[in-house]
Parts: C-alpha cells; structure tokens; sequence
C-alpha cells in the first residue's frame, strides 16, 4: 500500500545550526518539485547535547513510492555531506 508510506530519516550532527538550515533549503527544493510533498525537520531536545540528532519527515497524499523515496535519500544525502555523524537511518511508517 504505497498510497500510506511516511518516511523518516534520523541523524546525528556536530553543527545543528548549519544542517538545519541545509535540510530546510534541500526540504524546500523537493517540496516545490513534488507537489502536494509535506517535508519537516525536527531537532531532539535536549538542544544542548552533542552531537545533535535531527529528525526529517517525509509525506505525500500519493504516499511516498520507491522512486520518491530514492530522489529524497539521493538529494539529502548529497546536501547533508560532512554534517552527519554515524549514518542516516530511515525508517518507513504505514499510515493505517
């Protein structure tokens, strides 16, 4: 059921500040590209702890498919270099 696919994408990072503002500007790319894409960053409290992890969500009314996910993991990952401590994890929820 591609049509209920939700992506979310956490990571750790030494310079929050920079790879908030890097992820807003990749976020806003892909959501002008993909019409009707709802794309947000989150940062876990405690804000102060080192090194940060950052949360992306990912939604689309027609789910998000293989193809979409691929263009999002490609277009972050790219925007993200150097910034990430550890890896990126992605994790795929079921909207029921």
């Amino acid at each position: 059921m591609s049509s209920s696919r939700e992506l979310y994408i956490y990571w750790k990072t030494l310079a929050p500040d920079a790879a908030l503002a890097i992820v807003q500007v990749a976020q806003d790319a892909l959501t002008a590209a993909k019409p009707g894409m709802r794309a947000e960053v989150l940062r876990r409290e405690p804000i102060d702890a080192a090194p940060a992890t950052l949360m992306e969500i990912y939604r689309h009314p027609g789910g998000i498919d293989a193809a979409l996910q691929a263009l999002i993991e490609r277009t972050l990952t790219a925007a993200t270099q150097g910034l990430v401590q550890g890896g990126r994890h992605v994790e795929v929820f079921l909207r029921p």
